[in-house]
């Protein structure tokens, strides 16, 4: 975050803190939730559903909002919820990308939701007029609505509030005009209690359905608003929660039990028939489907405000108005897309629209939820749920989705894998980190123990790699080769070591060099000052690494120079004392290795380095530039019976390997000619060539470096190998041992 958007920020807080538990989350909560479904379809849902599917129906819907609403109260419980509601929570929890795509999932929701209760408010005033209740009549009326319900929310956000005390009394004498039905009629004879077979099916009632129990979103997302959003959350939003669902249930038991379901499922008007007064039921109507209205009218835009204060989206729509920082750009956004939905004008095609926004929505604040507790050591909620609240609000999310529209559901997530994809490529971070920190830190841990508990087979293993490079621009050749080598199935710790005779080194947290390319992110760099370069790397192949991952192999560029022969001998040997695979690059003088058109793998006939060198050709050859490479298998016999053995040995050992090139044999009778000039007159002209490292425990140092030296200087690119004890020798395999 920039400081613009910390300034806003500070801006935001300072307009908040004017709401209380009741007046800023649970009265928009339950008007939302007591709204135009309760009214206008549940009683239809109940006549085509029965008593039981409809309460199994409510039971579901209600699952997902009171595992979302534990979660979330959780969550507020943590920390400290500023604008934006639940997308503060989940761009807190799971980053901004994710947060984001959420966020303005659940804005897209909100603003379709208030075209779902205008166009409710419109059926309802166009049948008590005894107008025709056709398709453009509700598109005029419902926009004419939203004008209304927009002028009051752009007076004043203190007035829409103090607007719905009103709503909320009216509603409450609503529902005892309905449920007084029961006062003067008994319960009729036969109910029907069974299941009903209906032309509608369970996917298709639930989603007309669940945009009833969404209203909590409506008191969460004035959270910016709130005194103390850290009690006012949770204790709203259960409140209004469980209520809703009390509501609910007795107003389905009593359908059920004292109206026809015939009549409920033919006359959706069917509760002004039995209610007292149909004048308060009509208020209960429009004042429940213009507070659902407004309660999103007030949400949605802060949503939006709070992304455009994050950089996900354009900086104009988080530009507030007044003493209240009042989000009327976004609001306009809001209003445009109300306007889009009335326009489509049926409202059970937009109940299913609003159900697959939210319902992804509340997956994703359950797996917020569950991930920081699961990983974060900072999560620490006064509220405490178990975690499996959370995963059974999560699968509850995915299965109902797949109920109620696969193809949707597809698309939905498509469309939202679009934009975390384009947010994932800005790159945007929050400040204060977020759970993936925790996530992937888990993630490691839960490995790490799995592969210290269990030995790794040989086919299986791959390279841990300690590099000292003395830097990327120093050394870039012998970077990529280490990059070659695992390519992305191994580990590179890179140490750029610099001798200094400063009284203080880098602080631990300055070492870290970050890489501006994705091209090298296999490879970790520490950049470290030190007295002796000798004695330090001898230190760190010896105390680097942690069990489970321990390093098992030091990549270094081979020292020449013979004044230091001894102190680098010493240096490979106590590698070699420590068991590591030691590989020593010595780079061509004239030319880098640019050309990766030739690989030369040379075996003494003996000895386990050729074992590691086939196991690092299988990663090099996985490298895009080294694909094409031809390779070569060499071995060297002095008796000519040896030489059948020595061909079919290398070759059984590369079916095995599946690894694919030539091998080729070569007769020295009775080793009449030097090593060296074998090697030389065929590998001359290879760009990378494998060898055995001499052993400086055994050779005098100075004379094995001169050795190599002179190989060097006759060779393109040399990797001179020394196996640990982790590699078996290959044993020597005859035809019919093979078969």
């Amino acid at each position: 975050m920039n400081p613009e958007t910390s300034s806003t920020s500070s801006a935001l807080q300072n307009a908040s803190g004017r709401f209380g538990t009741f007046a800023g989350v649970f009265t928009p909560s339950i008007l939302t939730i007591l709204g135009v479904i309760m009214y206008l379809r549940l009683p239809w849902i109940t006549g085509q559903a029965g008593l039981w599917m409809t309460l199994l129906i409510i039971l579901v819907a209600h699952i997902i909002s009171i595992t979302t609403g534990l979660s979330v109260a959780s969550i507020a419980t943590d920390k400290k919820i500023h604008a934006g509601g639940i997308y503060y929570i989940i761009s807190r929890s799971l980053g901004l990308s994710i947060g984001g795509t959420l966020g303005l999932a659940l804005f897209i929701g909100m603003s379709f939701g208030t075209s779902l209760y205008l166009i409710g408010f419109s059926e309802s005033l166009l049948s008590y007029l005894g107008l025709a209740a056709d398709l453009n009549q509700i598109r005029w009326t419902a926009s004419l609505a939203l004008a209304a319900v927009a002028v009051i929310t752009l007076i004043s956000t203190n007035l829409a509030i103090k607007t719905q005390y009103i709503i909320l009394v009216t509603i409450g004498l609503s529902l005892v005009s309905v449920f007084g039905w029961a006062l003067q009629n008994p319960p009729l004879q036969t109910t029907a209690l069974a299941w009903q077979q209906r032309e509608f099916d369970f996917g298709e009632l639930f989603g007309i359905f669940f945009p009833a129990v969404t209203g909590f979103t409506a008191g969460v997302a004035m959270s910016g608003d709130l005194k103390d959003p850290r009690n006012s959350i949770p204790i709203g939003t259960l409140s209004a929660i469980l209520f809703g669902l009390l509501v609910y249930v007795s107003l389905t038991v009593f359908l059920s039990l004292y109206v026809p379901l015939t009549e409920l499922s033919s006359n959706p008007a069917i509760l002004n028939s039995i209610a007292w007064s149909n004048e308060i039921l009509l208020g209960g109507i429009w004042g429940a489907t213009l507070s659902s209205a407004m309660g999103s009218v007030l949400g949605a835009p802060r949503i939006l405000q709070a992304t455009a204060h994050d950089g996900i989206t354009p900086r104009i729509l988080g530009l507030g108005f007044g003493p209240d920082r009042e989000p009327r750009i976004a609001l306009l956004v809001c209003l445009i897309i109300a306007e889009a939905g009335i326009l489509i004008g049926e409202l059970d095609i937009i109940a299913r629209i609003v159900s697959m926004f939210f319902i992804m929505s509340y997956g994703f604040i359950n797996i917020s939820c569950f991930v920081e507790s699961w990983v974060s050591p900072d999560f620490r909620p006064d509220f405490k749920i178990p975690r499996s609240v959370s995963l059974i609000g999560i699968l509850t999310c995915i299965i109902v989705m797949i109920q109620l529209d696969i193809l949707a559901m597809f698309g939905a997530i498509l469309v939202m894998t679009l934009v975390f994809v384009h947010l994932k490529r800005r790159q945007l971070v929050l400040d204060r980190g977020d759970a993936w920190e925790g996530f992937w830190a888990q993630l490691v841990q839960n490995g790490l123990y799995i592969l210290n508990r269990n030995s790794i087979h040989q086919r299986n293993w791959r390279p841990n790699m300690i590099l000292f490079s003395g830097g990327a621009d120093a050394r870039p050749e012998l970077v990529r080769l280490a990059d070659a080598l695992v390519h992305n199935r191994g580990i590179v710790s890179n140490f750029d070591l610099k001798e200094t005779s400063k009284d203080r080194f880098l602080p631990r947290h300055q070492e870290v060099v970050l890489s501006d390319s994705d091209d090298w992110r296999g490879i970790f760099t520490r950049r470290i000052e030190c007295r002796d370069i000798y004695t330090t790397m001898e230190q760190i192949a010896r105390f680097h690494g942690i069990s489970g991952a321990e390093p098992n192999t030091v990549l270094l560029g081979h020292a020449r120079s013979l004044g230091k022969a001894e102190r680098f001998a010493r240096l490979v040997q106590s590698f070699a004392e420590l068991d590591y695979n030691v590989l020593l690059f010595d780079q061509s003088r004239v030319r880098k290795l640019s050309a990766k058109r030739s690989i030369d793998v040379w075996w003494s006939g003996q000895g386990n380095n050729v074992s590691l060198g086939l196991a690092l050709l299988r990663f090099l050859d996985s490298a895009a530039e080294w694909q094409d490479a031809e390779k070569r298998f060499l071995a060297i016999g002095s008796e000519e019976r040896q030489l059948p053995l020595l061909q079919h040995t290398l070759q059984h050992t590369l079916l095995e390997a599946r690894l694919s090139g030539s091998v080729k044999v070569i007769f020295n009778p009775r080793n009449s000619r030097n090593f060296k000039d074998i090697i030389i007159e065929n590998s001359s002209q290879t760009d990378l060539v494998l060898l055995g490292m001499p052993d400086f425990g055994r050779d005098e140092p100075r004379i094995a470096v001169k050795r190599m030296n002179d190989f060097a200087r006759e060779l393109q690119h040399v990797l001179w190998l020394r196996a640990s004890s982790y590699f078996s020798n290959i044993q020597l395999v005859t035809r019919s041992d093979s078969q």
